[in-house]
């Protein structure tokens, strides 16, 4: 992590401090930053934020700093103990991965002592992939002509899905990897996709290639018609 990112994280989480004191239990780093994957300007910080009370009233505490230009690049998740102990079963692939990748930036390491109820894992799945492929189906119905509209949908899409196969993998019983290049030649082995068409994705969305308007449709169209064979594959499961 550079030193940028570490200053901004180290300034947003004595912010929150000031602000909560006692009432902030804990402040997580997940995600990208904290697997070696961030892309400068193209990935966001995401943070757990736990407090004792997350009712209206103290979110709004926090309303004015994340109004602030320089957080723009945090994505934080205010919860409390309660409902994540609740929810462990209802949101097992979120968990999961906050488990394997983070970092305590203060309080207490909440997710150390977590178990997830992974019953739900393939339900979860399966529907999120679905949900992707409706809401993408629409995009594409509404915004063909679109094509920088269409490319930043089909990154944050792209970006979402690894995720999910990732826990899909995870189903099929074999190791899980989280760096996407793996997970994407792990999914290509299991399941029938166009690897190529997956590769661009992945290029285009780390900025080690650019995609033209017609590429972009073709490659947003080969992605639709692989999520669909995705979603039937893990719906047998």
């Amino acid at each position: 992590m550079n030193p940028r990112i570490k200053r901004l994280l180290s300034d947003f989480t004595r912010s929150l401090e000031g602000i909560y004191g006692k009432e902030l239990v804990s402040v997580i780093l997940y995600g990208s930053a904290a697997s070696g994957e961030f892309i400068e300007s193209r990935s966001n910080l995401n943070l757990l934020v736990v407090l004792k009370d997350d009712s209206p009233d103290y979110l709004k505490m926090a309303s004015n700093l994340m109004r602030k230009p320089k957080f723009r690049e945090i994505s934080p998740l205010f919860l409390d103990r309660e409902y994540i102990n609740n929810s462990l079963d209802v949101f097992p692939i979120e968990f999961l991965d906050m488990k394997e990748n983070y970092s305590v930036l203060s309080g207490e390491d909440l997710l150390k002592g977590i178990s997830v109820d992974t019953r739900n894992l393939g339900f979860q799945c399966e529907q999120e992939l679905k949900l992707k492929l409706i809401r993408l189906r629409q995009l594409f119905l509404s915004e063909s002509s679109n094509k920088p509209l269409l490319r930043q949908a089909l990154f944050k899409a792209f970006t979402s899905v690894m995720h999910i196969l990732r826990n899909v993998l995870r189903l099929k019983g074999g190791q899980a990897p989280y760096l996407k290049e793996k997970i994407l030649e792990e999914v290509a082995s299991e399941f029938r996709i166009d690897k190529d068409c997956w590769s661009k994705i992945l290029n285009a969305k780390s900025g080690r290639i650019r995609l033209s308007g017609p590429e972009t449709e073709a490659v947003f169209a080969g992605f639709l018609k692989d999520l669909e064979g995705l979603a039937e594959a893990v719906d047998k499961f």
